[in-house]
């Protein structure tokens, strides 16, 4: 069976160094599926499995020219760059990775919150910069602050268990209880959660529903001098909104491993041609987070919180798993 992996990346060269599965044939793409990638009509046509990273937009018409397409394969939690209404109408699996990475993403979380409160970036900076100011680095002792985590799937409730071995106050607000943590958390509804964390930490998918789940309005009910942190999907965030609460200073301090508008990369060497096919919005987007990188309490990584060696290898593991069970007619990290 042919399978095209696309958005590979040399730190996932190292798997396939010592597994190569035998009953597929791979084809490698450093790009992102784009409409900008040539295919051959053998690629087209042949194509069964797609192997994908959350760079790729899995249009309609991208879809379209795989003739005999059966499995979309994300190597990412989230699956929004997916069409999944296009996949449900042509019976294409759709399979995710859903607990690869859910230490890697809690460490990271938990290094934000540190980095932020004791003012790491600040002190650092001003070091290279030779203007030390020992009055602006007063930082915040961990257990005198309550976390608030929003989500407390495999990653939410990681991040728990280790805020809970700093003694942090935690609040949790899910549609469902995790038993798992429950002894130690306080679950409560999304508004008091906001408005009683001094940290709030997004760990939830992005769905339609969630767009802006941080709103200017919700802000507004947040505690003065909060910190926000998002290694989730940039849209959880209204990044206007976000912007003028730092600036105000009822934001403390942010940290964002995703933005709105991701695709459009700072570094991308086609940013024109991208910029021409950007809506209004997220072009917007890209002069408010330029600005938000200017604030020394604003710290902001490009989507690498699940980056970890031991991530990349556990991703790879378990999209074959994932696939093998497919093909034997199990549904194991189905989304559809």
């Amino acid at each position: 069976m042919k399978m095209l992996m696309f958005d590979f990346r040399d730190t996932e060269k190292e798997y396939f160094k010592e597994n190569t599965p035998t009953d597929l044939e791979i084809e490698f793409f450093n790009e992102p599926l784009s409409d900008k990638i040539h295919l051959t009509d053998s690629q087209k046509e042949d194509t069964v499995i797609l192997s994908v990273f959350i760079n790729s937009e899995l249009t309609p018409e991208i879809l379209s020219q795989f003739k005999n397409l059966q499995v979309i394969a994300t190597r990412s939690t989230g699956y929004n760059h997916i069409n999944l209404d296009y996949c449900k109408k042509n019976n294409i699996a759709v399979i995710n990775t859903p607990y690869y990475g859910k230490s890697s993403v809690a460490q990271y979380t938990i290094g934000m919150i540190i980095t932020l409160t004791r003012k790491v970036m600040l002190a650092s900076n001003d070091v290279k910069n030779r203007k030390i100011d020992y009055s602006k680095y007063e930082g915040e002792n961990l257990s005198k602050l309550s976390l608030g985590v929003v989500g407390t799937g495999s990653i939410g409730s990681a991040v728990c268990e280790l805020a809970n071995k700093f003694n942090l106050k935690i609040y949790a607000h899910d549609l469902k209880v995790n038993e798992n943590i429950n002894g130690f958390v306080e679950y409560v509804d999304f508004d008091e959660l906001i408005s009683k964390s001094d940290i709030i930490t997004l760990h939830i998918p992005y769905i339609l529903e969630f767009y802006h789940l941080l709103s200017e309005e919700k802000f507004k009910k947040m505690k003065q001098g909060v910190y926000i942190i998002n290694t989730s999907r940039g849209e959880l965030i209204d990044t206007g909104a976000l912007y003028k609460n730092i600036k105000s200073g009822k934001v403390k301090g942010a940290a964002l491993d995703v933005l709105e508008c991701e695709y459009l990369k700072y570094d991308n060497e086609e940013i024109v041609t991208t910029v021409k096919n950007a809506s209004e919005t997220c072009l917007e987007n890209v002069i408010i987070t330029d600005k938000l990188m200017e604030f020394d309490n604003v710290i902001i990584t490009p989507h690498i919180a699940y980056n970890t060696k031991q991530s990349i290898m556990n991703i790879l593991e378990s999209m074959f798993i994932s696939i093998k069970e497919h093909y034997h007619g199990g549904y194991l990290n189905r989304i559809i």
